[in-house]
């Protein structure tokens, strides 16, 4: 039978813990802080704006949460502009 001397279950372990702990940033790392919160604030004609989220900002327009296809984490609300 094959028995594993204690240093190398001791290195599995380690490598088990480092793995189990980055696989989740790994994952969801480009996801998870990609939202920006917003303060309220009020417009130049008076009208207020409530705080909420928005997705980062980049170059890009296929990644908005505005964008066809794309659902918004927070409200639910489906993706309307087609560029």
């Amino acid at each position: 039978m094959f028995k594993l001397s204690n240093l190398s279950k001791n290195n599995l372990f380690k490598k088990f813990v480092f793995l189990t702990a980055c696989a989740p940033l790994i994952c969801f790392g480009g996801n998870a802080f990609a939202d920006v919160y917003v303060d309220g604030y009020y417009r130049s004609n008076g009208s207020y704006v409530s705080p909420h989220y928005r997705s980062s900002p980049d170059s890009s327009t296929s990644n908005n949460w505005s964008t066809y296809g794309n659902t918004n984490p927070y409200t639910g609300a489906m993706g309307y502009n087609r560029y």
